[in-house]
């Protein structure tokens, strides 16, 4: 009659530990994670004098369309509409001055 395989000692331990790892891992973002940013946009005009940083995130597979992310002074980010006008301009604006740098 064969004796039925069984594990060795460690093997029980290290799948308990890949378990809690596993376990204190899920709430992490992973790099590189494919979501868009933005949930909501603003189209209300925001005074350039109030904008710290602007960020551009290009559509991609995270995001079928271009993401505005503005950060204030006061550090609050919002999203903007990439299709407002005057969102298009500053990104315009900013595209251009990329442009000229290189």
């Amino acid at each position: 009659m064969s004796r039925p395989e069984t594990f060795a000692p460690g093997s029980t331990l290290l799948l308990l530990l890949l378990a809690a790892c596993a376990a204190l891992c899920r709430g992490a973002p992973m790099a590189g994670e494919l979501r868009s940013h933005c949930l909501q946009t603003e189209a209300a005009v925001i005074h350039p004098k109030r904008v710290a940083h602007v960020e551009l995130i290009p559509e991609g597979p995270h995001c079928g369309v271009p993401e505005v992310i503005a950060t204030t002074k006061h550090g609050k980010k919002v999203c903007l509409d990439p299709n407002a006008p005057w969102v298009q301009l500053i990104v315009t604006r900013i595209l251009n001055s990329k442009s000229n740098k290189l």
